[in-house]
């Protein structure tokens, strides 16, 4: 990994973790990235337990393991027992376009070493996915709020904007285009969840705005996202519901590293990583 530009701050993201394997995976990778320089650490961990959703007790350990925020998706309801922890723990996030008077938060503010805050974000798409909130305008009220700038007039990338980290959860590529576009020069980084198919478009926009379509997924490999491929075949072949269960075997680690001003909020590098 290359060394930070001087007075760089260097953060990331790892792809939603699929059960045990991606688990393990997710925790492999946390003291190497720590040394290459991460000052914070994220995760999507929505798929942590056995593939669908995550317990309180998965997201304790991977934040015990040394992650500092988690993120989630359309699968942050299936365990009842982790609603107390979104409403108590400013770590866990669920997407923040959820409707009003949802359980928890969508975004948390972190310090810097050096001085300076990171906002990480937590937002899901709408495109076959469950209706919810409009993710555009949620985050031209959230920027405002920030003091960041406003869609209109379009945003040249020149004025300083607040540090922003941005997991976007969306299921169409071309959503994670549009908000990459809706938010050019306005946020740190628009960083893509939830295929677990990790695209090899990684840029830093000319307004200074990284960009990933899909980090894609910690979990077992070879696999079919993480899952098992027999039943994932059965589905497909026959039409029938099977369910999807976790591959089992060696791991891999894939998600995206950013490093920013933190004086400004512009991107100056985004990359994927993949370690198996």
């Amino acid at each position: 990994m290359p060394p930070a530009v001087a007075g760089a701050v260097r953060v990331a993201l790892l792809g939603d973790i699929v059960g045990k394997v991606g688990r393990r995976a997710a925790r492999s990778v946390v003291e190497p990235l720590r040394r290459a320089g991460v000052v914070l650490l994220a995760a999507n961990a929505e798929n942590a337990s056995g593939g669908n959703g995550c317990t309180a007790r998965e997201a304790r350990e991977l934040l015990d393991a040394g992650f500092d925020v988690l993120t989630m998706g359309n699968h942050v309801w299936k365990y009842k027992d982790l609603l107390p922890v979104l409403e108590a723990d400013l770590r866990v996030l669920r997407p923040l376009n959820f409707p009003p008077g949802t359980p928890g938060r969508g975004q948390a503010s972190f310090d810097l070493p050096g001085g300076g805050r990171l906002l990480v974000v937590n937002l899901i798409g709408r495109t076959r996915l469950e209706p919810t909130g409009c993710p555009f305008r949620t985050m031209d009220v959230l920027l405002v709020e920030a003091g960041g700038p406003g869609p209109d007039p379009p945003c040249d990338g020149t004025a300083p904007r607040p540090a922003v980290l941005v997991d976007f959860h969306a299921d169409a590529t071309a959503e994670k285009h549009a908000l990459r576009w809706y938010l050019d020069g306005r946020v740190t980084a628009v960083l893509g969840t939830h295929t677990h198919v990790q695209t090899s478009d990684a840029e830093v926009t000319p307004r200074g705005t990284g960009y990933v379509t899909d980090i894609g997924c910690c979990g077992a490999w070879p696999s079919v996202i993480g899952f098992d491929p027999p039943p994932v075949l059965a589905r497909y072949l026959t039409l029938r519901p099977h369910p999807y269960v976790p591959a089992e075997g060696p791991g891999r680690a894939e998600g995206a590293v950013v490093d920013f001003d933190p004086h400004t909020g512009r991107c100056l590098a985004a990359w994927t990583i993949r370690v198996a």
